[in-house]
């Protein structure tokens, strides 16, 4: 029972802080042919077009230099505009976390060091003020990652930036398993808070303990598929069938080189199909990754170094360099409350020697093509969604404005809090100038 003191400091407490939902209206399905005339359309997978493009029942139809509207279609002049495929954001906590000071609104991990079982899918919050605000810049496809201080976090979910519900913005339910490979690096500094022995045993702890649960849902496997009984159900090793299968990759998240060297090597041992999340020293070890096949999503552009001997643009070149090594890879922001700032990273790369080209790529073709749905989404081809932004100049260029967009063919709303608050403050100015 709760005395009528702490009853009161609860209400204080929930009084303090006014949780609300986003009052943005999800766009219905398409149900008329749109026509887009006089862009230069940027299809990322091949040549430019200046021309129109036509879609229709969510899905890409016809790219031209003149294209034929069809009865009953919406023909919108974007003449001197450019088209580019909606960006997609490979690794991010959106939908799960909104305010990081107030618990009840952040469901980014459970408890435990192994949670294969946990889905972000359910978890994601539909009426999140931050899905409105990455849309704005263009960012309408994203990877939602359960976090984890443990070892397996959980299922990733991809989903569209509009919707009802978490079953409306659901693309994919479940893309990855998420692990988070133990920090090997080893101090023996003086004011160290164990010895470095201590810190050994620890890490080869979680090593090891990582290594028996893909054991443990080996043989769980094996029993189930031999079994002439049924056996009991656990849920954890039933999520890591798929992947233990092939039918669904294991994302690391690793950033230096000892990370990355080890969980290649356990993915070749374990016979995992692997993508790198994180990735700082993946440059380091790109001869590796490219022998191996292992891509890498790159989240750490704007990063620090990690050693002080490093050159200042390690990180920022780190595309780069992967890119010139024939190394898969894509270009993701690892966050929800700075979403929109994803263009600004590719852009970031190509400050530092990633080709233009490659720098949109990895923003959009590169990460579909990562999470699966290269065939759906990443570029404008026939047949695939229409899912677009139509700007006044490159996405990834700080002054560019996005000023329409589609998910699915649906012209959705380009605003937000943040918008609608700046609309608030200008009046306010320009009532004080008369």
């Amino acid at each position: 029972m709760c005395s009528s003191k702490f009853l009161s400091v609860l209400v204080f407490a929930g009084a303090a802080v006014v949780i609300r939902a986003s009052d943005n209206i999800p766009a219905p399905k398409q149900s008329v042919p749109v026509l887009l005339r006089g862009a230069t359309i940027h299809t990322v997978s091949g040549a430019d077009v200046r021309g129109d493009l036509l879609f229709a029942d969510g899905k890409i139809q016809t790219i031209g230099a003149k294209v034929a509207a069809p009865a009953g279609a919406t023909v919108l002049d974007v003449t001197g505009k450019h088209i580019y495929p909606g960006l997609i954001a490979a690794s991010s906590g959106m939908g799960l976390t909104e305010i990081g000071a107030v618990r009840s609104t952040v469901d980014l991990a459970e408890t435990g060091l192994i949670n294969p079982n946990v889905r972000a899918q359910p978890a994601i919050n539909p009426d999140s003020e931050m899905i409105p605000v990455a849309r704005t810049n263009g960012i309408l496809t994203v990877l939602s990652v359960p976090q984890t201080a443990g070892l397996i976090a959980g299922m990733s979910t991809l989903i569209r930036m509009d919707g009802w519900t978490w079953e409306d913005l659901t693309i994919r339910p479940t893309v990855a398993l998420h692990v988070s490979w133990p920090r090997m690096a080893i101090s023996r500094a003086p004011n160290s808070p164990s010895p470095a022995e201590d810190q050994q045993r620890a890490l080869d702890a979680r090593i090891t303990k990582l290594r028996d649960t893909f054991a443990a849902a080996r043989a769980y496997l094996k029993a189930k598929e031999g079994a002439g009984k049924a056996i009991d159900v656990d849920a954890r090793w039933e999520a890591m069938i798929p992947v233990l299968r092939g039918a669904l990759p294991v994302f690391v998240q690793a950033d230096e080189v000892k990370q990355i060297e080890a969980a290649v090597a356990w993915a070749k041992q374990e016979n995992l199909k692997i993508t790198i999340v994180g990735g700082i020293d993946a440059w380091r070890v790109a001869d590796l990754l490219k022998a191996r096949d292992v891509a890498v999503i790159v989240t750490s552009v704007t990063d620090l170094p990690l050693r002080r001997e490093d050159a200042f643009d390690a990180a920022y070149a780190n595309s780069a360099k992967l890119q010139a090594a024939g190394v898969r890879f894509c270009i993701a922001n690892d966050g929800a409350s700075n979403e929109r700032n994803l263009p600004y990273w590719a852009g970031k790369a190509a400050a530092y020697g990633l080709p233009p080209a490659e720098a949109l790529k990895a923003v959009t073709l590169y990460p579909a093509q990562l999470l699966g749905v290269g065939g759906e989404l990443g570029s404008i081809e026939a047949g695939k969604r229409a899912t677009l932004i139509v700007t006044d100049g490159d996405p990834l260029e700080i002054p560019t404005k996005v000023e329409i967009a589609f998910i699915d063919g649906a012209r959705i709303d380009l605003g937000n809090r943040q918008t609608r608050l700046y609309e608030k403050y200008k009046k306010r100015y320009e009532q004080l100038k008369k």
